[in-house]
C-alpha cells in the first residue's frame, strides 16, 4: 500500500477553482470551472460547456447541477483561450 492516501473530499477540495468534467447519469457532460459544491454533491460551475455524445451543444456562463444526477467528477486540462 502506498503512503499517498487521500479521500474523495481531499480531491474535491483540491480541484475547487480548476477545470473539471462533470458527467451525469444520462451521459451528458458539463465542462467548466468548479466554483463550489456542497455535502449533497450539488455543483456550481462557471464558464460551462454542455456536451452530448462528445459534441458541444450549449455554453453557459454559470450552471448549477443537482448532486443526485452526478455520475462522476474528473479533472480536465486547462483550456487554451
Amino acid at each position: 500500500m502506498s503512503g499517498n492516501t487521500s479521500s474523495p473530499s481531499d480531491f474535491l477540495k483540491a480541484v475547487l477553482g480548476r477545470p473539471v468534467i462533470v458527467k451525469l447519469n444520462t451521459g451528458v457532460e458539463y465542462r467548466g470551472i468548479l466554483a463550489s459544491l456542497d455535502g449533497y454533491m450539488n455543483i456550481a460551475l462557471e464558464q460551462t460547456e454542455e456536451y452530448v455524445a462528445s459534441e458541444l451543444k450549449n455554453t453557459y456562463g454559470d450552471a448549477f447541477i443537482r448532486g443526485n444526477n452526478v455520475l462522476y467528477i474528473s479533472t480536465q486540462k486547462r483550456r487554451t483561450a
